[in-house]
This record gives C-alpha cells, sequence and structure tokens, in this order.
C-alpha cells in the first residue's frame, strides 16, 4: 500500500482507501526524511530551537544557568530516548554525551499538533493532550475538538518562514506554544478519531496537492494507552478476544502495539513502561473499560507463560 505504514497494527486505518500506486504517504520519520531531502533539517532539533531563538547549544558548551533540557539532536526513533532534565553545572558534567544538546527549560501545556500544508500555507490543524504518567508515558490523550489559536498562528507563521514550498503533513510537538520538535507525518495513533473522510483527504494532499476535508462535525476523542513492565516477552491476545472488544459500540479502533516475535528490548518504548495496546473511542470511560480487559487478558497470559517456564518440582 502507498501508504507507507511500518507498524502492522496501525494498517487498519487505511484498509479499503484507494491511493494511487505511485504516491507514497509517509508515517514513518525515516521515509518522510528520505523522500524531502529539502526539508529533512527539521528533525534537527537543535537547528529547530535556533529558528525560534530559543537559548540552546550542543553538550560541550556549558550553560550558563539551570535547569536545562537535555536531549539528542536527531531522534528519530522518537519516546523521548535519551532526554531529560539537568539540575546543576555538576549533573551537566557528569551527563554530557556526544550529539546531544541542551535548550532553555519551557513551562506551559505540551500539545501534539497535526498540520495539513499545501505549498507553505496550513490549511488545516488539530491538536492532542496527554494525561501524563510518570517515566514519559500516559495514561491517555485527548483528540481535542476546540482550536487553540495561540499554537496555530504561531505554527502557521513558523511553517511559511521556513517551509515555504512544502506540501504534505506536519506533526508539531509544542510546549506554552514553542516548537520543540517537527515531524513531516502526521501522528499515526488516532486517524479514526479525525473523523469520517479524513484519510481520504490525506490521500488528496499527497496526491494531487489539495486538501479538501469537512471538518464540521469535530469532537473531543481519546486514545487511550496501556502499559506493562519491561523485559517481559508478551504475547498478543487472541484475535478473537480483539476482535469482539473492537466491535463494541463506540470503540472505533485497537492496536497491540508490539512485535510478539521481537525481543522487548527490539522496541522503542518510553522508560516507564512497555506500551501494549492502544483504544481509540471517543467514550473516555469505554476505552478504559475495554483497556482493563485487555489488561486482564495480557495478566492472565503472562501468569500461564510464567508458570510454563518453572522447572519440574518447582
Amino acid at each position: 500500500m502507498p501508504i507507507c505504514e511500518a507498524d502492522p497494527w496501525r494498517m487498519q486505518y487505511f484498509e479499503g482507501i484507494a491511493c494511487p500506486d505511485d504516491v507514497n504517504v509517509p508515517t514513518e520519520d525515516g521515509d518522510a526524511w528520505r523522500w524531502y531531502p529539502a526539508y529533512k533539517w527539521v528533525y534537527n532539533k537543535l537547528a529547530i530551537a535556533e529558528s525560534q531563538n530559543l537559548d540552546c547549544a550542543p553538550h560541550g558548551i556549558d550553560p550558563e544557568s539551570f535547569p536545562v533540557f537535555s536531549k539528542p539532536i536527531y531522534n528519530m526513533r522518537g519516546m523521548g530516548a535519551g532526554s531529560g532534565v539537568l539540575r546543576t553545572l555538576k549533573e551537566y558534567k557528569n551527563r554530557q554525551r556526544p550529539g546531544h544538546m541542551w535548550m532553555q527549560m519551557l513551562q506551559g501545556e505540551h500539545v501534539s499538533t497535526d498540520v495539513a500544508v499545501v505549498e507553505g500555507e496550513v490549511k488545516w490543524q488539530r491538536h492532542a493532550v496527554g494525561e501524563p504518567l510518570e517515566g514519559g508515558m500516559f495514561d491517555h490523550w485527548t483528540v481535542l475538538a476546540a482550536s487553540k489559536p495561540r499554537i496555530e498562528s504561531y505554527l502557521a507563521n513558523w511553517v511559511q518562514t521556513h517551509m515555504p514550498g512544502y506540501t504534505g503533513m506536519l506533526n508539531f510537538e509544542t510546549i506554552d506554544a514553542v516548537i520543540i520538535e517537527v515531524h513531516m507525518r502526521f501522528a499515526d495513533q488516532w486517524p479514526d478519531l479525525y473523523g469520517e473522510g479524513w484519510v481520504d483527504a490525506l490521500v488528496a494532499l499527497y496526491a494531487e496537492g489539495v486538501w479538501r476535508f469537512d471538518d464540521r462535525q469535530r469532537r473531543d476523542g481519546y486514545s487511550v494507552v496501556l502499559f506493562g513492565t519491561h523485559g517481559v516477552q508478551y504475547r498478543h491476545p487472541q484475535q478473537q478476544l480483539v476482535n469482539q472488544l473492537r466491535a463494541k459500540e463506540g470503540v472505533l479502533s485497537i492496536q497491540i502495539t508490539f512485535h510478539e516475535d521481537r525481543p522487548p528490548a527490539s522496541h522503542s518504548m518510553p522508560p516507564g513502561g512497555f506500551r501494549l495496546a492502544i483504544v481509540n473511542t471517543f467514550d473516555l470511560e469505554l476505552g478504559r473499560s475495554i483497556r482493563q480487559e485487555l489488561a486482564l487478558n495480557f495478566w492472565s497470559t503472562q501468569q500461564l507463560l510464567q508458570r510454563g517456564r518453572r522447572k519440574p518440582g518447582e
């Protein structure tokens, strides 16, 4: 399928969508890097900070004040790998790494925004906010029906200034309406929450260079996340169970977000936990209920696996 998706659990969004064979729609940063060389600089987080005149520098150049936020200049796998707060000069000296940077600490709301762009002009925006847990995890994301005019104006001006010829999707992460990351793709965790016809509009954007989407029916949606502990070789729940849960009224999609035939360490996951599943719905309590049913299934399956590994006589 020309919609180039590396994660098989997300192909469900694109089934039955007509897409010309010569049109490639990126959902992975690595693909976007190769296909849009003129704009691949946006994956340089130091360049993004400098484009906004933020206080920043690569490791090796000492900050003048603390705390600062440290992260890799490039991180194509995501999930906040290698990032964190440095609160003192001593801590900074001890944790310096090649290829990392620091930037001034930002305070305020952390927002993920998908943006449709035609020739450097922003045509559509939609925002999501997460309910954070410890260790870089989120209990759930809320895909907001409401607009955020301050962010929308800032992003539109930034795109027009720095990406004047670009056509396609962009995903921004902002804190207090300041950009901290840019991706040449959309957030493929919840396209079903954008409403009927959105994926067709996505294809037309890349195939025809136009944006046609009726967004008048938007409403709040929820992407509810299930995490497990690290270091466990989980198995997928039975497909029959997943199908039964997905068929419940109000459930849009269920993603089982790992490869059971690969070592856990081969997955890019936040330090706090291993992401097992995602439930998308317009009803938050329903999403939490489905998550609980999935959690019980993972727990019982893991208990059986652990028992099966015991040696005779144990």
